[in-house]
């Protein structure tokens, strides 16, 4: 069965909207990272925003982890978005926990969901997570959209905690429903 991972880069304060995170300088560690979890990716699921951004900037990229990350096969949960140009990509039909319990018995590699915070969430809710995968930046930010959000308890148990050079730490979890 195939597992599906949540990775995100949010602050100490849990706030996972890349625009307000502290400024850092990307280096080779945070590479490595994304570079493992793209050798660890058979698709990725997206929400709508999430899937716009990216298809509005990575197919211009180039380069071996652009050729890679561009190949991979893309679901969308979306219920405004009619087609998708940015290929390979499928519109997600039904409800989002039974849509992804199918993805999950498929065949093919981990399922990867960037962003996509309301997704994330709701797959958490349903039990659904099998990783979470953080960069956590070095500052809390204030405000902003939580990828936990209040009321909501997510018990989690550390796998790794990496820091890197520049004050990013990555982590990872084991949401402890997906353990039973």
């Amino acid at each position: 069965m195939r597992k599906l991972i949540v990775t995100e880069f949010i602050s100490v304060d849990g706030i996972a909207e890349v625009e307000k995170l502290p400024s850092i300088t990307w280096n080779d560690e945070m590479n490595r990272f994304k570079e493992d979890e793209l050798a660890d990716s058979g698709a990725m699921l997206l929400g709508r925003t999430t899937y716009e951004i990216f298809a509005g900037s990575w197919p211009d990229e180039t380069g071996n982890f652009a050729d890679q990350f561009n190949a991979l096969p893309k679901y969308v949960a979306s219920s405004t978005l009619k087609a998708l140009d940015w290929k390979p990509a499928e519109l997600l039909k039904g409800p989002l926990p039974v849509a992804v319990r199918a993805l999950k018995e498929g065949s093919g590699g981990n399922i990867y969901v960037h962003g996509s915070l309301s997704v994330a969430q709701e797959l958490l809710r349903h039990g659904l997570v099998d990783r979470v995968r953080l960069l956590s930046y070095p500052g809390a930010v204030g405000q902003g959209k939580k990828l936990f959000p209040p009321g909501d308890q997510v018990p989690l148990e550390l796998i790794s905690a990496t820091p890197f050079s520049n004050g990013v730490v990555a982590l990872e979890y084991v949401p402890v429903a997906a353990k039973s």
